[in-house]
């Protein structure tokens, strides 16, 4: 079972490729998106109301039967940090095994996070690629790199390595860059180019309540 969090602000055509690849890849049973309510190493920009962004993830997941949206980080009193969201995870889903995923571009601001290592010790993780984002692995500590597989090098087929230990699996498995700052961007230009970069329920919606203008 694999959960993806983030802003989704809005969620795009390569926010929905990640999930269908990587339930093919690592033979999910679910593929669940928690969209936070404020992501905490992003201080700088308010998001759009987190209840948008549910719905336009509710409506993007409905047809298919092993992805989902869960409301968690949204009915806290509080803004969750990922240390935070995985405990509770581990305490809910045990003793399923669970994949964290992130893109390129949070596994290059990891260390910004709250207890860091910890976050990468406590579930399997899978960092997915994106052109543009060179995934490097120097910036972090030699344990954690001891748990590294990169699976764009030919390595075993992640479903077959079944060590206790957690591990952090790179993957290629989706090139996309789409961006969500870019659509935001071409939405507030009045461009309508954007339509062709996220699914066409979330477009609907973003025109009807006119987010992003």
């Amino acid at each position: 079972m694999a959960f993806y969090g983030g802003s989704f602000d809005p969620l795009h055509n390569g926010h929905f490729a990640v999930s269908k690849a990587l339930v093919r890849q690592f033979e999910l049973q679910e593929f669940v998106f928690i969209p936070a309510f404020h992501a905490p190493h992003k201080p700088h920009r308010i998001p759009t109301s987190p209840f948008h962004r549910f719905a336009m993830l509710a409506l993007a997941t409905a047809d298919d039967p092993k992805l989902s949206v869960s409301p968690m980080e949204l009915q806290l009193p509080e803004r969750p940090y990922t240390v935070e969201t995985l405990g509770r995870l581990l305490k809910e889903m045990h003793p399923s095994e669970i994949f964290f995923v992130m893109g390129a571009d949070s596994w290059t601001d990891i260390c910004t996070w709250r207890e860091w290592e910890k976050v990468l010790t406590m579930t399997n993780h899978i960092v997915v690629t994106r052109p543009g984002y060179p995934v490097n692995v120097n910036h972090v500590t030699e344990a954690v790199r001891a748990k590294i597989v990169d699976l764009r090098n030919g390595a075993p087929n992640p479903v077959e390595d079944h060590e206790h230990e957690t591990r952090i699996y790179i993957s290629d498995a989706v090139q996309s860059d789409a961006s969500a700052s870019r659509i935001r961007a071409r939405i507030e230009e009045n461009s309508f180019d954007w339509r062709t970069d996220v699914p066409k329920t979330v477009a609907n919606y973003i025109e009807k309540y006119e987010l992003y203008t």
